[in-house]
């Protein structure tokens, strides 16, 4: 399978470099970075052919063109590509952008999938959701899949609304496990350890208990009872997180990215 990228940012280097631990060779893989230094990265670290601008010997020997920059350019993207596709499968993972929107800047292409991945992609432990239009044959879906598996899993969607949530699931997830490791690491030093314990012991609990819950068949409701002694030291602490409603407050932080989302997704397509 030949792949052309089309930007030659982290994410996309992510993607080559997955690719290529996989088994791709770096011959079968081109990106167009406009960026001199990027693409000069790109080409040393991969080995990969390198473009300047999007032209027919950069995409033309293509199976799936892949779209990886950020949502205000891919309508500038769409335009220098529309002439040039013919067959491929096109690749978005820029995040908001809607395919109705994207296929009217193509100029009605419809081979066109998109995904929603997230930034432990970067260390190809990531979640990408995806959504293929209805003219995306199998053979289609299952190579935008094989991009997105080099970096993590992914999971089809039904529906284009669906991304919306893995965004705000996935996609912003990250950030709020960070957040539960900033208070975990801040109750630690107010506690008195110092800032290198505080973040090992916060991270070691993070990591661990992720681990636990991937190895068990209980659900996260069950460990969490399991670890809960009555009357004991965790059953304060989760009495003090209803008190505060926090879980309640995670359910509806998750809710406001979806919205949020959505909303991207109307302003990027009323822009072009």
């Amino acid at each position: 399978m030949n792949i052309s990228l089309i930007g030659g940012g982290n994410m996309a280097r992510a993607l080559v470099g997955g690719l290529i631990a996989r088994g791709q060779q770096p011959d079968t893989l081109a990106v167009v970075e406009i960026d001199a230094e990027a693409r000069a990265t790109v080409s040393a670290r991969f080995r990969v052919a390198t473009f300047a601008e999007i032209e027919a010997p950069a995409v033309s020997n293509a199976d799936i063109v892949v779209i990886a920059v950020k949502p205000h350019n891919v309508r500038t993207v769409a335009q220098a590509l529309a002439a040039l596709l013919e067959r491929q499968v096109v690749l978005t993972i820029a995040a908001g952008i809607r395919l109705a929107d994207l296929s009217r800047w193509l100029r009605g292409y419809r081979r066109l999938v998109r995904a929603m991945p997230n930034t432990p992609a970067l260390i190809g432990a990531g979640i990408a959701g995806l959504y293929a239009l209805p003219g995306v044959d199998s053979e289609g879906r299952a190579r935008a899949a094989a991009v997105l598996d080099a970096v993590g899993g992914t999971l089809w969607c039904e529906r284009e609304e669906d991304l919306d949530a893995v965004t705000a699931v996935s996609g912003s997830g990250p950030a709020y496990v960070f957040y539960f490791l900033e208070a975990l690491d801040a109750a630690a030093r107010e506690l008195g350890f110092a800032p290198a314990e505080a973040r090992r012991l916060a991270l070691a609990t993070f990591s661990g208990a992720i681990r636990l819950v991937e190895q068990s068949d209980s659900d996260p409701a069950t460990l969490r009872a399991q670890v809960t002694s009555k009357g004991g030291t965790t059953e304060r602490a989760i009495a003090a997180l209803e008190d505060a409603r926090v879980k309640a407050a995670i359910v509806a932080a998750v809710k406001a990215a979806a919205t949020r989302a959505s909303e991207l997704g109307e302003q990027f397509g009323a822009e072009g």
